[in-house]
């Protein structure tokens, strides 16, 4: 029960969330819920593949309900994360086969300024 309120809550969140977002909402609804069963259910759905972790931003652990190809835009201003659409096919075969990695999955950031925060910049 407590993973399928965790997995709901990312996806009705429909953002790219913090594990302390997901807490706040989960426990809105059911205070017995703790933290840690929070952050211990959002590491196994993305370990599962049923959420993606796409890593650190901010000091925060940030997670995706979008588990489809894509990639991510981080503004190092507001620290918000955007999807990318855009997608490289083939690039896993490009990176594995010169060295003979083995490739069991990746994510790809880009970093800059949103249209938002660049706008502002130049005011």
């Amino acid at each position: 029960m407590q993973r399928r309120l965790v997995l709901d809550a990312v996806r009705s969140l429909r953002t790219h969330v913090t594990a302390e977002q997901v807490y706040r909402d989960v426990y809105a609804s059911h205070p017995s819920v703790s933290r840690a069963t929070v952050y211990r259910n959002l590491s196994n759905l993305a370990s599962d593949g049923e959420i993606e972790s796409i890593g650190v931003i901010g000091g925060s652990a940030v997670y995706d309900y979008n588990c489809g190809k894509h990639y991510h835009f981080v503004c190092e201003e507001c620290k918000r994360v955007f999807d990318v659409e855009s997608y490289i096919p083939g690039m896993c075969d490009m990176v594995a086969k010169p060295d003979g990695f083995e490739i069991r999955g990746h994510s790809l950031s880009f970093t800059g300024l949103c249209r938002q925060c660049r706008i502002a910049a130049s005011l």
